[in-house]
């Protein structure tokens, strides 16, 4: 079945049911980024592949909203259906809420599955509408009764982070936790987000591919943590191990139940970004009700001096990897053939030979040429490219080991590269560099400090689709909130503790794309009498190509910031690496 047989039987069931729109978003129960193949609705009816985008059937016509990082990419795919792409934040285009609200009237019905669309989603669609008599209709999973083979939920079996890598035990998360719960008077916290009860409960899966989650609900109270759960999933060991901190298991579906029965004017938070429709309704109306921000993610996302130690060793692990790759890559480029899938797997060979890797943290997007400019490109076989000794390779990949995540891009040259590459692989550390730099106040949020990585680019009228930076879980999800680097507002303050990307980039439409990503992790500078200033620490350690920088247009301070990382790097990995290796890493870390 193609795309547009898909829709028509959609829109088969949406007459039958009265709907006049329907809703496909990329989420699953639990508002993941990532999800399990059975909840990729939107990518299975509309052929779109990318991780975020929004699908909206009416009975007449079909619109796909995705952002800048997939504009290429979705073009392609949905050539050929009757989708209309709509590029999120361009101007003039128009969100799908306003899209919605212009192309239906009163009395129609929108429809949705309840059980993946958060709250926040509805209400400020029911906002945009402002007309009382449209009714949203949140009860049917269209989708499941057209998807013949759709997966079933995943079986794997979870286990428990060990407590010489977890640092604190589920009882010291919980404390942290209640302690908030105090502050904002609430008696029941409903956590939804499969990272954040993975790092409370210090429990690991594979429920999500390069994810290494468990898909589940939690109730924390005051006296009591409840963990709703697929019970086949649970090991004897692990069972005793969640016991012996006294945390409840009850099935997974049975939260719908519980929430029903919660006692009367019990006070429950919730984030309501991450709540669904349908749980949300499940909470009695005699209830009160918190919204707030995620009380795990805030506490997670600031690394305790425990996570932090072993983050460092992750990636001396990690930057090793990527030595061995880099220079088995210069060195064998003339002398076998090397595709793109194929380097993919050998980056992944040398990952695997270190100590307590599990998997790839995400999917390698392994691009060369004009390939790079889709920023989350991924090869297939029949339209990969093999490598030459010419232009550039955008490799960006990471791991997950039991002591971290990683995520790590680097942009080689692998030969000739025009002055125009040269020129903007140049402005791509210059911003790079720039924002490694920066010292700030406490207070500061990412998107106060994301000009200073764009500057470069803006100078010359040049920008890119997306944020600069996000934050990374440990041995959780490669991408983490809430502290982000981007020209889109986000409140989260930047503090101690904190790990965040750098990944400014320039992407040519059918030319390259050139992209140089580090971690940074957030350490104090000074106290002063104007109060507390902030830096970063690169803790990612790997070379970034000298034959890509034009040194004519580096400031002394840019080449000062390089020449130090670059003695740092090879400071930290050469004693890991053999000896052909260690030659090859101190002649690409020279001084410029």
């Amino acid at each position: 079945m193609n795309t547009n047989s898909k829709i028509k039987r959609l829109r088969e069931h949406m007459k039958n049911l009265g709907l006049h729109a329907y809703i496909i978003p990329s989420y699953d129960a639990h508002q993941s980024e990532y999800v399990h193949s059975r909840f990729k609705s939107r990518a299975w009816l509309s052929g779109f592949t990318g991780s975020a985008g929004t699908l909206v059937v009416t009975l007449n016509e079909s619109g796909l909203w995705t952002d800048g990082r997939y504009f290429i990419q979705a073009e392609k795919e949905l050539e050929g259906s009757e989708i209309k792409l709509f590029k999120m934040r361009e101007p003039g285009v128009p969100t799908y809420t306003q899209w919605l609200k212009d192309n239906t009237s009163s009395n129609y019905s929108i429809g949705f599955d309840g059980t993946v669309m958060p709250l926040s989603e509805i209400e400020n669609l029911r906002n945009i509408l402002n007309d009382n008599t449209i009714k949203l209709e949140g009860r049917h999973d269209l989708i499941d009764l057209i998807w013949d083979d759709r997966p079933e939920m995943p079986k794997d079996k979870i286990f428990i982070h060990p407590r010489e890598f977890s640092g604190r035990d589920i009882n010291e998360k919980l404390s942290l936790v209640r302690s908030k719960m105090n502050t904002q008077k609430a008696e029941f916290y409903l956590l939804t987000t499969l990272d954040d009860i993975a790092w409370l409960f210090n429990i690991r899966g594979n429920d999500v591919e390069n994810n290494p989650v468990a898909i589940a609900y939690a109730l924390i109270s005051k006296n009591e943590a409840i963990l709703f759960i697929d019970s086949s999933k649970l090991a004897a060991e692990v069972v005793l191990e969640l016991n012996s901190f006294n945390v409840s298991i009850k099935d997974y579906n049975f939260i719908f139940n519980y929430l029903s029965n919660i006692k009367d004017n019990a006070s429950i938070f919730i984030d309501w970004s991450k709540t669904s429709f349908n749980l949300y309704n499940a909470i009695p109306s005699r209830c009160k009700v918190i919204k707030g921000t995620n009380i795990v993610q805030n506490i997670k996302c600031i690394k305790s001096p425990s996570e932090i130690h072993h983050i460092k060793n992750c990636h001396v692990k990690d930057g090793v990897a990527m030595v061995k790759f880099l220079h088995w890559l210069k060195t064998n480029i003339e002398k076998e053939t090397i595709t793109e899938i194929s380097a993919s797997e050998k980056l992944e060979s040398f990952r695997k030979e270190e100590k307590n890797f599990i998997n790839p943290s995400f999917n390698t997007i392994a691009a060369y040429k004009d390939h790079g400019a889709m920023m989350h490109y991924k090869a297939k076989e029949d339209s990969q490219y093999t490598l030459e000794n010419n232009g550039l390779f955008l490799i960006d990949s990471g791991g997950q080991y039991l002591d971290g995540t990683t995520d790590i891009t680097r942009t080689i040259v692998m030969g000739k590269i025009s002055s125009e590459e040269k020129h903007h692989f140049t402005l791509v550390l210059k911003g790079h560099i720039s924002l490694s730099r920066a010292k700030f106040l406490h207070g500061i949020t990412g998107t106060n400090l994301d000009i200073l990585a764009r500057l470069p680019m803006w100078n010359e009228g040049i920008d890119y689709k997306c944020g600069t930076g996000h934050g990374i879980g440990y041995f959780l999800s490669v991408h983490e909130g809430p502290q982000r680097f981007s020209v889109e507002y986000n409140g989260a303050v930047l503090e101690k503790g904190m790990i965040i990307t750098n990944e400014p980039g320039v992407y040519i439409k059918d030319k390259y794309g050139i992209r140089t990503e580090n971690e940074l992790l957030i350490v104090e500078d000074e106290t002063t009498e104007f109060g507390t200033f902030l830096r970063f620490e690169p803790i990612t350690y790997c070379p970034i190509d000298l034959d890509g920088i034009d040194v004519t247009i580096l400031s002394n301070e840019e080449k000062n910031w390089l020449n130090l990382y670059h003695s740092k790097v090879y400071e930290i990995l050469s004693p890991h690496l053999n000896l052909e290796e260690r030659d090859w890493l101190k002649e690409v870390t020279r001084e410029v």
